[in-house]
């Protein structure tokens, strides 16, 4: 309950963004593949972001 109004901080919001990323590009991968692919693209460089946060 504490926590209800407490923003998140970047590296949070980078790791939520690369998890979607990964589900849409999951869901694609039997429907349209490159599709799949570019999603896939989008969330290495989402990753990328996320590990130079981390450094």
């Amino acid at each position: 309950m504490f926590g209800l109004f407490k923003k998140k901080s970047e590296l949070e919001k980078l790791q939520e963004k690369y998890k979607k990323l990964m589900e849409e590009g999951f869901k694609l991968q039997s429907i349209n593949r490159s599709d799949s692919d570019q999603k896939y693209l989008e969330a290495d460089a989402i990753l990328k972001q996320i590990e130079g946060l981390q450094k």
